[in-house]
């Protein structure tokens, strides 16, 4: 019978674990968190010194008998979890749970998971890091004050299902700040002169103006350039000056955390998120074969760009055996980790550089052999001889111009060889593009042609999941722990939408942006929510108590709050007057998104729709050009009036409910279930197709001129069967039960189907086709991908507000 207990977060670490611990240990999974604040109530006791109530999490109760059984059982108990502020969470109140007959509780932090790594992290257990745990135990309470203090206030003010975050709610904002920039940045025209020109000696080359009249070349015009091209055109181009130099591209750090996310999603085109998930699988163990379970990388989890000797001196050996002693530098390289980064851990590298990619290659999946090689070359090329190259420049005299023309060869390939291989050879071949002729001193060369080129500078750009996790990181926010979550919630708030990968705040994104930097100024702070994570990292390090900065903390936040609920409207000013009574207008969020409304309601009831221009200006939107007087319900004979619904502006009877006709004003159906456009005609006698109910509640599409003609079709989604080959369309269909859902025309040939109502459109992180729509219990609705290992969200934006 097992003598000791070891317990750890994860299933995979559990089967891994087992391979290299004996028979002594019993070794078990908590699955995650065990316990943590309650979901429906607040769960900090404030006036107590922010006392935390936690809770077993839904689920869990058999978890931890089974643990509480085991440890009885055992005679000592290891807690593994995994080696930062989460995992020591996890540890912790486990701990609680089994101390009840006051067992011996060891803690061991499992950095790699490695034959060798494992029995030392064993033979020397720790004790329970209460600085690591107050940590940990500070930030949540500090979130949990912040989101369920405040998301309240957004359901009141402007609707409900919103919500705040500590740390996601800044990262949002910088996503409005980088749009306002877009919006306010005036692009200059400036231009460039190019000449083309030939040596004694192939090949011909570019040499760009640099100086006119002894002073910087900056052409803001194409006068200028034209007086420039003039003044030129029959000056000879002499060689002034020739210089060549060596220039040396030292390898890139090993990867942390943060480095890895960018690095993933640049190369690979992966999310935070999946990035995380499948580097806790290659760190937790993947079977490989007859060596069973292995551990390929070490913990994911790190800012630090710390290096063991032996893992150097290991992919050293490496080096100088594959590739040759011109590749290895005479000492290892060393890199400086950021300020403030926990040297406890390691920077990510493989446990072993004998496990190649291609060693491993036949055991992991497509995604998880893109993400290994990456910290395999990462590693491997981090210990190589830098990249060089042959650059030469030349300084060209013409008139009073003075011309520049630089060339560069790859004469040592260095670490390129490994990590940078492709980049590489897309460099040398824009290099060979850009090689001089040899020159010398006084040459005159022959002029082909002077080409002027117009210019404009450009807006910043709008942030992808990686340079968000940079620019958060570079402005202190967050830690690697926290990036992929923060990414991951943006991505499933209506707040933003993804537009080919880059991050653009919706209207709802900006309204509750403005408002909680109105009313909550320090929280929206980007260098107070640094300084909080350097708070936090102190108290971690036990430098200060996790209750003081608590309170300090909540001294202004209460003050903020109580001022918020007093006086936030849920409304910002839209900068314009009303047409009617010339009071502000004001961006309002009503039942079906924001619009413009009077502030001087309800004494003025105006209200408009609007969008935004590329400049970011508000414009009103006109409704649609109908009066009640012009088109006549052909069935009640009562004025039809124009309304808008999720397919835009339609008409519908003015006797509604109790006439529900309506006709559609733009081509496009409106929310009434008129037939697609190319379902309207009868394809037997090309009468008019019409949309009927059958008795199972299902909707399908008859002939009006029934019962001459029967012809009946099931109604279009118009949206193409994504089945590999397959030609069909999705189509409406019902249950016995009456439940509705979406098959393919081609049933039984094809027998897929949708649950969920189809989009015809492909999800951008994994290429999933055919997404799905969903609501919310807001009101709103949401696209998200058919794929359940993807965690693709996207919020529809609403057509209108109220």
């Amino acid at each position: 019978m097992p003598k000791n207990l070891l317990i750890v977060e994860s299933p995979t670490k559990v089967k891994t674990l087992k391979k290299y611990l004996g028979r002594e240990f019993e070794i078990m999974a908590s699955v995650g968190h065990v316990k943590d604040l309650p979901v429906n109530r607040l769960g900090v006791d404030i006036e107590n010194d922010f006392r935390p109530e936690y809770v077993v999490i839904k689920g869990k109760a058999k978890v931890l008998k089974a643990l509480k059984e085991a440890g009885k059982r055992a005679d000592a108990i290891y807690l593994g979890p995994d080696p930062d502020r989460e995992g020591e969470a996890i540890a912790w109140h486990i701990a609680e749970e089994l101390n009840g007959r006051k067992k011996k509780i060891y803690r061991v932090l499992f950095n790699e998971l490695t034959p060798k790594a494992i029995q030392e992290a064993v033979a020397s257990p720790q004790g329970l890091n209460r600085e690591k745990y107050e940590s940990q135990q500070a930030r949540r309470i500090l979130d949990r004050l912040v989101g369920y203090q405040i998301s309240p206030l957004l359901w009141t003010r402007v609707k409900r299902g919103l919500s705040a975050g500590r740390v996601q709610s800044v990262a949002l904002k910088m996503i409005c700040d980088r749009e306002r920039e877009i919006f306010n940045f005036e692009p200059q025209e400036y231009w460039s002169l190019t000449a083309h020109l030939h040596a004694d000696k192939p090949p011909p080359f570019k040499a760009r103006l640099s100086k006119w009249e002894d002073q910087k070349a900056d052409l803001k015009n194409e006068a200028q350039v034209k007086t420039i091209v003039e003044a030129l055109r029959n000056e000879p181009f002499k060689v002034l000056k020739v210089s060549k130099r060596k220039k040396r591209r030292t390898p890139p750090p090993p990867f942390i955390t943060s480095q890895l996310q960018q690095e993933a999603y640049r190369r690979l085109g992966f999310s935070a998120k999946k990035s995380m998930s499948i580097a806790q699988n290659l760190y937790e163990g993947v079977e490989l074969g007859e060596k069973g379970q292995v551990g390929l990388i070490t913990y994911m989890r790190t800012d630090s760009f710390r290096l063991s000797d032996e893992a150097v001196s290991l992919v050293r050996s490496y080096i100088h055996e594959i590739y040759g002693p011109e590749y290895l530098p005479e000492k290892p390289n060393r890199f400086r980790s950021p300020k403030g980064a926990q040297e406890a851990h390691e920077a990510i590298r493989p446990t072993s550089i004998e496990l190649s990619p291609d060693a491993v290659a036949p055991f992991l999946s497509k995604d998880q052999l893109a993400l290994y090689t990456l910290i395999w070359r990462r590693f491997v090329a981090c210990q190589m001889a830098p990249a060089l190259y042959q650059q030469t420049q030349a300084d060209i005299e013409a008139g009073k111009g003075l011309f520049k023309a630089s060339g560069s060869v790859m004469v040592f390939k260095g670490f390129t060889v490994v990590y940078d291989e492709e980049e590489a050879e897309a460099t040398v071949a824009k290099s060979e593009e850009g090689l001089l002729p040899p020159l010398r001193k006084d040459q005159v060369l022959t002029l082909k042609e002077l080409e002027p080129a117009q210019h404009f500078t450009q807006p910043p750009p709008r942030f992808t999941e990686a340079t968000l996790i940079k620019a958060l990181e570079d402005n202190g926010i967050g830690r690697p722990s926290t990036y992929a979550t923060i990414i991951s919630n943006i991505n499933q708030r209506a707040y933003v939408t993804l537009e080919k990968g880059r991050f653009r705040p919706t209207e709802l994104g900006f309204l509750v942006t403005d408002l909680l930097v109105k009313g909550f100024p320090e929280i929206m702070d980007v260098r107070f929510t640094a300084q909080m994570e350097g708070d936090l990292d102190k108290i971690e390090r036990g430098q200060v108590g996790w209750t003081r900065v608590l309170k300090k903390f909540y001294s202004t936040f209460q003050k903020d709050l109580e001022k918020a609920k007093k006086e936030m409207k849920g409304e910002v000013s839209a900068g314009m007057t009303c047409p009617k009574c010339g009071r502000p207008l004001v961006i309002k969020s009503g039942r079906n998104g924001l619009f413009l409304a009077c502030s001087g309601y309800p004494e003025c009831n105006h209200t408009a729709n609007f969008e935004r221009d590329e400049k970011g200006q508000i414009i009103v939107e006109k409704p649609p050009e109908v009066s009640e007087s012009e088109i006549i319900c052909e069935k009640c004979g009562r004025p039809m009036v124009a309304k808008r619904g999720r397919f835009g502006p339609f008409l519908a009877c003015s006797g509604y409910p109790e006439c529900k006709n309506t006709k559609s004003l733009n081509g496009e159906t409106p929310d009434n279930g008129q037939p697609p456009p190319d379902q309207t005609v009868c394809k037997v006698c090309g009468g008019k197709m019409l949309v009927k109910i059958n008795k199972r509640g299902q909707r399908f599409l008859a002939c009006e001129n029934y019962p001459k003609c029967t012809n009946t079709e099931p109604l279009s989604t118009g949206v193409p069967c994504p089945q590999e080959g397959c030609p069909g369309t999705l189509v409406e269909r019902a249950s016995k039960r009456g439940k509705k859902f979406y098959a393919c025309n081609q049933y039984p040939k094809c027998r897929f189907i949708l649950w969920d109502e189809p989009v015809d459109e492909v999800c951008p992180l994994c290429g999933t086709k055919v997404l799905v729509r969903r609501d919310s219990k807001d009101g709103g609705a949401y696209l998200i991908c058919r794929n359940k290992e993807c965690d693709f969200k996207r919020p529809l934006e609403p057509s209108s507000g109220e």
